[in-house]
This record gives C-alpha cells, sequence and structure tokens, in this order.
C-alpha cells in the first residue's frame, strides 16, 4: 500500500507501471474519491490513456466530500449553497477520456465488487471501477441492527479490516455498538463463521 497525498493514487500508479511493467501493474490498483478524482483526478486518468496504461482505477462514489465534512461537488448535483445545480456524469466523463472499460459496483455486494475486481485487475486495458454507496454517515441504508453470536465468534477480527466504526472488540471478542451502527450489513457478509446476525430494527 502506499499513500502519498490526496489525488496522488492515480498518477503514482501510472508511475509504478511504467517503471516496474504490465505484469506489476496489472496488479496495482489506485483508488480515489468522487469529490478527489473531480478535483485532480481527471488529468492522471488522461495521462494513463495518453501513455497507454492498464491501471485499474476505482473511484469511491459516496456522493460526498466526506474527508472534509460532506460537501457537495460538482458530481453531486447541488452546489456549495445546496441549490440544484448541474452534475457531472462521471461515467461518461471517463469514457469521453478515452477508457473503454468501465464498470459501477454496489460496494456493499462483496460478491459483485470481488468479482468486477478480478475482471478488470486480468484486463489488458485500462479500466475505472465506480463504486457506488451514499454514505452511510449521511444516507443510513436501513433502520436495521445486527448482533454478534458470542459463542459463534471466534475473535478472528476479519470484521474489524473493514473499518466500521460501529464494531470493537473486547475480551476476545467482536461487539456491535448499537449507537454506531448504521445497518449496512457489510460486517455480516465478510463473516465466515455466520456470528453476525440482524436483529431488528434501530427505529423500533
Amino acid at each position: 500500500d502506499c499513500c502519498v497525498c490526496m489525488g496522488a493514487s492515480i498518477g503514482m500508479a501510472l508511475g509504478m507501471e511504467k517503471a516496474r511493467g504490465r505484469e506489476f501493474a496489472r496488479k496495482t490498483v489506485a483508488v480515489i474519491g468522487d469529490s478527489t478524482f473531480i478535483h485532480s483526478g481527471i488529468t492522471p486518468l488522461i495521462d494513463i490513456v495518453y501513455n497507454q496504461g492498464t491501471t485499474t482505477v476505482i473511484i469511491l462514489d459516496n456522493g460526498t466530500t466526506a474527508m472534509t465534512g460532506h460537501q457537495d461537488h460538482p458530481a453531486t448535483g447541488y452546489n456549495v449553497y445546496g441549490q440544484p445545480a448541474p452534475k457531472i456524469d462521471l461515467e461518461a466523463l471517463v469514457r469521453a477520456i478515452g477508457i473503454e472499460r468501465v464498470r459501477v459496483v454496489d460496494p456493499l455486494d462483496l460478491k459483485q465488487t470481488r468479482q468486477v475486481l478480478k475482471e478488470e485487475l486480468a484486463a489488458e486495458a485500462p479500466s475505472v471501477i465506480i463504486s457506488r454507496r451514499l454514505c452511510v454517515l449521511r444516507d443510513k441504508p436501513s433502520g436495521e441492527l445486527y448482533q454478534v453470536d458470542k459463542d459463534k465468534c471466534t475473535g478472528c477480527r476479519v470484521c474489524l479490516r473493514t473499518g466500521c466504526p460501529g464494531l470493537e472488540f473486547r475480551e476476545e471478542k467482536v461487539i456491535v455498538n448499537s449507537l454506531q451502527c448504521s445497518g449496512c450489513g457489510l460486517c455480516a457478509q465478510v463473516c465466515a463463521f455466520e456470528a453476525i446476525e440482524k436483529v431488528g430494527d434501530s427505529h423500533a
């Protein structure tokens, strides 16, 4: 993993490909947010096309600028005052640049996301995967709650790798903090032991 600064991922990936070769690049993924892509990711994506790179770029399209406080940007359809504004179509923009392999996935559908990643990393062409899901900190996907069955939990911590703030590790077991849980269900998908279960509605 390598991180330099906001917006550097695409240019870095192309640079590594040119320095290390295409076989190395086929295992390289550049990750960038939707807001940052609009701000500083378009030019290096053009460079990938122009310099015949094969890097896979993932645009995390969560419909906001989460890093700096959930501001709108040109791809949200609203201006800085929250008023309706022309909305940049990310798929159309990427295709206009010259990327032919453009895929859209739901990051909460792990099976689909993994399959698309596998296909694009194997391709001998540059590609863009748009991972589209509204930020759960602003738009909770459901009112559902999850809990951990302590008898099934092995303490492997794989679910913690999702980075979810609603998961905590106590006494060698994972627990779900109901105040932080957004109900997205991602933790349940990654648990190989089916220890995380849906238990009800947070609004009940």
